[in-house]
């Protein structure tokens, strides 16, 4: 008896069905993993408020190579600094931010921003569409006079690739040239009183770096009614304090190289705070490589942050830190969200990038690195406050956890390249 043979086209058919079966099971559980998680994390802020009271550092000056440069851990100390900077503006004012909200401390921004307007300063002030889509309108309503850029939801003159797509998550103010800000913190009330945050304030010749990257930011990307800001190019090198800016759109990510580039060259010590911790391979195999040589590395990261996904993505590679000998301590109480390291006691970075795909391979970000001993080592003070503020994750502990826990986390970390 002959044996009846199945037509190929049949076969292939037959495996595109299985295969899309298969696929979406998993995207249906993962969306049953996700939708788990978020409903756990949103009892849990209902059932625990979040604090106002964790121990922060003074702002404290530091001198690196003829610029002074001061670090805030508190919102109540930072916002005050900024508005009087521009309420003593004379001549120009670059105000960017992520998210700008309309309330109090918004308000108070707004009308600093207006005042100086008014009284002939050339103000440029931009801020991010999709990010303040929950805030009224009417609130980004200003004097003619003012320039004022609201990065677009959608470029749809760009090319259909992620990278095209990516958000303004930088944070920067700069007056008269004379006096410059960077760091995590966004505008409004919450992030002055309930989020741990880290900004730095720069005065003297590297005030620069962050009018450049302002100026070649606006540049870019203002729209045709917008004037073009002039760029007056470096009226001093110094290569010990410096900004890199990533542009997505121009496929430059000098953030991540240099972190990589740090990681690689310590030898002691290094200490990072992040928001939201998801590592690259290259990023997660260098980390790795240092603790092995006997580097002290450690992470530090809320406990619960804004964004639970992201907390779950992360916890995928807490298994082969902490088996690699990294340490992970976790922020209790408050948001972390700022965006340091320090390495050695000798190098050290402030800014807006976190260490994950969407900040170091999608945003628009902005990091300042300093080469200065005094500065690594107030930096190290602060990462040494916060951890009395932190439980460590030990091995043993991550191990105990239950299986539901183990099967979320396999469901959700796929999604790391959306993070």
């Amino acid at each position: 008896m002959s044996r009846r043979r199945i037509p190929r086209n049949v076969s292939r058919g037959n495996a595109v069905r299985v295969a899309g079966g298969v696929g979406a099971a998993l995207g249906a559980a993962q969306l049953a993993a996700a939708a788990g998680v978020v409903a756990v994390d949103q009892i849990r802020k209902r059932r625990t408020a979040p604090s106002e009271d964790w121990p922060s550092t003074d702002p404290a000056p530091v001198d690196v190579v003829g610029s002074t440069v001061t670090t805030y851990t508190s919102g109540t100390d930072l916002f005050p600094d900024m508005l009087a900077a521009i309420r003593e503006a004379e001549h120009t004012v670059y105000f960017e931010t992520y998210i700008w909200k309309s309330d109090e401390i918004g308000q108070q921004f707004k009308d600093a921003l207006i005042e100086a307007t008014r009284r002939g300063v050339q103000v440029y002030a931009v801020y991010d569409g999709f990010a303040n889509l929950v805030v009224s309108p009417r609130f980004y309503r200003f004097p003619a006079g003012m320039h004022v850029l609201r990065f677009p939801l959608f470029r749809p003159r760009l090319l259909p690739h992620m990278r095209q797509f990516g958000r303004d998550h930088r944070k920067i103010l700069v007056v008269d040239g004379r006096v410059g800000f960077v760091g995590g913190y966004n505008v409004g009330d919450d992030y002055a009183h309930r989020w741990r945050d880290t900004h730095v304030r720069v005065e003297g010749p590297a005030v620069w770096e962050l009018e450049n990257e302002f100026v070649d930011h606006w540049n870019a990307h203002r729209e045709e009614h917008h004037p073009t800001i002039h760029d007056t190019g470096a009226a001093a090198w110094e290569a010990s304090i410096r900004a890199a800016g990533n542009a997505p759109s121009r496929m430059l990510f000098p953030v991540r190289g240099l972190y990589l580039n740090a990681i690689d060259r310590a030898q002691h010590r290094i200490y990072i705070t992040q928001a939201y911790f998801i590592p690259d391979h290259e990023i997660l195999t260098d980390l790795l490589a240092a603790a092995k040589r006997g580097v002290d590395v450690r992470i530090l990261v809320p406990e619960f942050s804004n964004h639970v996904l992201a907390d779950w993505v992360a916890r995928g590679y807490y298994t082969e830190l902490l088996r690699g000998g990294v340490t992970i301590w976790l922020y209790q109480g408050a948001m972390m969200h700022a965006k340091t390291a320090t390495v050695d006691g000798r190098w050290s970075t402030v800014g807006t990038a976190n260490i994950d795909r969407l900040s170091l391979f999608g945003n628009y970000e902005v990091n300042l690195e300093l080469y200065s001993d005094d500065h690594a080592a107030h930096m190290e003070a602060v990462f040494e406050r916060d951890l009395s503020n932190c439980r460590q994750l030990t091995l043993q502990e991550w191990e105990q956890r239950g299986r539901p826990a183990r099967i979320a986390e396999r469901l959700l970390n796929p999604l790391h390249p959306f993070m």
